[in-house]
């Protein structure tokens, strides 16, 4: 398996993580779909969300794969006025990944990062490993350190 720069910023940092791989279905990226695939409960396998506030800020959320996040909810906890996705076509210029392959590691800039406040009781998590194909079980107290992450309620 070829490193991604995620494993490669966690190997750097001595976090210890385990790949998960699945067989990509390009017409389904969900994330409940990827759960399945790994055979991981769905409040384990978190997905990225990559947001703009109108201010122009860059945020990124990760929340449980079978949850939405609350873009009013998501607003408020970081004090701004609005917030929304940013767009497919913006992605891999702001982060440097793909939708269905974006990580809240590695990308080309370090942006304020929050994690939903489930993650609180769990051990471990899955985010993705930078690519479509490969989750990152790794423990949650390691990913949030790492992404210096706020644990916030944003889920709808």
């Amino acid at each position: 398996m070829t490193k991604t720069n995620a494993m490669r910023q966690l190997d750097a940092a001595k976090i210890k993580y385990t790949p998960c791989t699945y067989e990509v279905d390009e017409n389904n990226l969900s994330g409940t779909h990827i759960a399945d695939c790994i055979g991981l409960p769905y409040e384990k396998v978190f997905k990225t969300i990559v947001t703009r506030t109108d201010k122009g800020a860059v945020i990124v959320f990760c929340i449980p794969c079978h949850k939405e996040i609350n873009l009013k909810k998501a607003a408020a906890v970081t004090g701004n006025k609005k917030i929304e996705p940013l767009a497919v076509k913006e992605l891999l210029g702001v982060t440097g990944y793909i939708r269905g392959g974006c990580s809240p590691v590695g990308m080309k800039k370090k942006f304020p990062t929050y994690f939903d406040a489930s993650a609180e009781k769990l051990d471990e998590l899955t985010v993705s490993a930078g690519v479509k194909g490969i989750q990152l079980l790794l423990k949650r107290e390691d990913i949030i350190r790492f992404t210096d992450a706020e644990l916030v309620d944003v889920t709808a």
